[in-house]
């Protein structure tokens, strides 16, 4: 008689009871660095809010003598537009997958695609990418269009950062304050390399409990949710608080039983809710952001920005846009030329030039004593020239 008859692990497999741990290994979702720094105005109740901004500061002279005359000065104040655009996605799920499911399925979805919508502002926001239409253009695009792109070069990171000609020096000089700077993960590194002549280092962090970064006792944000883009910046700089931000149509999540799911490219049809016993978890949010950038004694004409980035060791290819405003026979000094809310003032031969990355944007044009002039411009794989001619206002 045999004795080494036993019952084997894959003879009783099928009764085996399996342990499941009751949770999902995950990394937290991330938020979005703008939401976080910028100032958030009341929830917008159109697709469309105005924000007065100071325009022109008056000015004021010494009068000649006892009896000299008094001269007069103006103010002027301009609107800035926060216009609402959306992000939306379906998520499809069979309702048999739903129902055989260990987990709460639309509450692990629910969280990334929150974290998508966050990843979606900041790139659009900070660094243009994917910007919808209605908005204006990102940080990054103002600040290189007010000369506030700082090169590496050959100099020390300290220097790039904190000293004359720096990324907080080129804030400071237009009279705004440095709030927080956001970077790149790999930033860290380099922080951490910096050391005195002695090889002490500069950048010290604790030994012991959690650590906060810092700038010049600024708040330090490694942005680590995928929006921050390498090829365009290393770390930006700049005063929050003059970003602005307003919410149309917070967070909403609906779930569908009916209907059918259309590829957007071809309009197929793709799933059909009902007939395929299907939900779809349907997301929608609604924002719009500016940067207001009023007139300041330090940035009268409002072609600074409170931003300022230091540039990757190879700057992002841009291409030189230059208008020509002329009133059809004389060039026109001093027009005010607005791209997507980059502002420039013409020279003296009529002209204003910027540096722009591909994309569509916006251009609004006036001069004092002429009818105001808007364009849309497309800018792609070369430089672009525009002639603008202005008519006197009667």
């Amino acid at each position: 008689m045999p004795t080494n008859n036993i019952i084997s692990r894959e003879q009783a497999e099928a009764i085996i009871r399996e342990q499941v741990v009751p949770t999902i290994f995950q990394d937290a979702p991330k938020k979005s660095a703008l939401m976080s720094l910028a100032r958030k105005l009341p929830n917008m109740t159109s697709n469309q809010t105005r924000v007065r901004v100071l325009d022109l500061l008056p000015m004021a002279y010494w009068v000649n003598g006892d009896t000299g005359y008094k001269q007069t000065s103006e103010q002027a104040w301009a609107n800035v537009y926060l216009n609402a655009a959306e992000l939306a996605v379906i998520v499809p799920i069979p309702e048999a997958v739903l129902d055989d499911a260990e987990f709460d399925i639309i509450g692990e979805v629910t969280p990334r695609v929150n974290e998508a919508i966050a990843q979606r502002v900041d790139a659009a926001a900070i660094f243009g990418n994917n910007r919808p239409a209605e908005w204006s253009s990102d940080i990054v695009t103002r600040a290189r269009q007010a000369g506030n792109n700082v090169a590496v070069g050959n100099k020390d990171w300290y220097d790039i950062i904190m000293s004359e000609g720096g990324a907080f020096d080129k804030v400071e000089e237009l009279g705004y304050a440095v709030t927080g700077a956001i970077a790149s993960m790999g930033m860290k590194a380099k922080l951490r390399g910096l050391r005195t002549q002695d090889g002490l280092p500069i950048y010290n962090t604790a030994m012991q409990g959690a650590t906060s970064y810092g700038l010049d006792g600024n708040p330090l944000y490694f942005l680590d949710n995928g929006a921050f883009d390498k090829d365009v910046a290393q770390l930006i700089v700049g005063d929050f608080s003059q970003a602005v931000y307003s919410i149309r149509q917070d967070i909403t999540i609906k779930i569908l039983d009916q209907g059918v799911i259309q590829d957007p490219a071809t309009k197929e049809i793709v799933y059909n809710l009902a007939q395929q016993d299907m939900i779809a978890l349907r997301v929608v949010f609604r924002m719009g952001w500016a940067l207001p950038n009023p007139a300041t004694r330090l940035n009268g004409d409002r072609t600074g920005c409170p931003f300022a980035y230091i540039e990757p060791s190879t700057p992002v290819t841009t291409q030189t846009v230059t208008f020509t405003v002329t009133d059809g026979e004389n060039a026109i000094a001093n027009a005010t030329v607005d791209v997507s809310g980059a502002i420039l003032k013409t020279d003296a031969s009529g002209q204003a030039v910027f540096n722009l990355r591909s994309g569509d944007y916006s251009v609004a044009i006036k001069a004092k004593g002429y009818k105001g002039v808007t364009d849309n411009i497309t800018v792609d794989k070369a430089a672009i020239t525009k002639d603008i001619t202005l008519v006197a206002s009667t």
